[in-house]
């Protein structure tokens, strides 16, 4: 089993903020409830969850209803000092999962199938991927931000396996492939101007860039292909929250 870190310091973004008066994403309302709340929820219900740190504003967070066992840790100024600070709060060196604050549609099922292959290879960092073809499936309309690869067309999670041990050394990189998360060109541009050219073209492989990264950073990583798209659908614009509140309520 593994302890997960849910970040939830993330600010509400300039767009949001018209929708909703919450000063933290993960404070955002879908079907009454903010949105770290069903985070937490679905962490609870994996059976390959252990103890859950919730990492962000102490005082807003201690409104929300948590499952039992649940720890409230205060978050730092940026995603990284926030993401460093529940990597102390936990206390050991084993791997641990770290999940953004602000996909509330994601399932134990989604959990557990993402765990379940990362138990198959050895690595520092492990980060999952959907086809747009699967995304698109499931959630007709939902607009994200795409990679064209050799092997077909991919949108990342936003859900990671890391081990704590990795975390000081990738900290400088790991800013930056964070504020270009949204710019596919600009991620490329991190890993060299040969795998640009590859991009262009279209032939970049995933192998090559799952290889680059580990070298860039200095450790092993591994992509874990998922056929579950809400480890990916995050809140972060007026569309998505449209989407979610929609999901929600055809549930109902």
């Amino acid at each position: 089993m593994y302890d997960a870190i849910i970040l939830a310091g993330g600010e509400n973004s300039k767009d949001l903020s018209k929708f909703s008066p919450q000063p933290y994403e993960a404070m955002i309302e879908i079907a009454g409830k903010p949105m770290v709340s069903f985070v937490a929820q679905a962490l609870s219900a994996s059976q390959h969850v252990d103890k859950i740190y919730v990492v962000g504003p102490v005082k807003e967070l201690e409104r929300c209803e948590f499952p039992g066992g649940v720890v409230i840790v205060e978050g730092g100024s940026t995603i990284i000092d926030t993401i460093r600070r529940g990597m102390e709060a936990l206390g050991h060196e084993r791997k641990v999962l770290v999940v953004t604050a602000d996909i509330p549609l994601l399932t134990p099922e989604a959990v557990n199938d993402f765990l379940m292959q990362c138990d198959k290879v050895e690595a520092d960092l492990y980060y999952p991927i959907v086809r747009r073809e699967v995304n698109n499936k499931c959630y007709p309309g939902n607009k994200r931000t795409y990679v064209r690869l050799k092997e077909g067309t991919y949108t990342g999670g936003n859900i990671f396996l890391v081990n704590p041990a990795i975390v000081p050394q990738c900290m400088a990189l790991a800013a930056r492939i964070i504020g270009n998360r949204k710019n596919p060109f600009k991620l490329v541009c991190i890993l060299g101007w040969k795998f640009v050219l590859r991009f262009v073209l279209g032939i970049l492989s995933l192998g090559r860039v799952e290889k680059r990264v580990s070298e860039l950073l200095g450790i092993t990583g591994a992509v874990v292909h998922s056929q579950y798209p809400e480890l990916g659908i995050d809140v972060d614009k007026p569309s998505d929250l449209e989407l979610v509140k929609s999901t929600f309520s055809a549930q109902c």
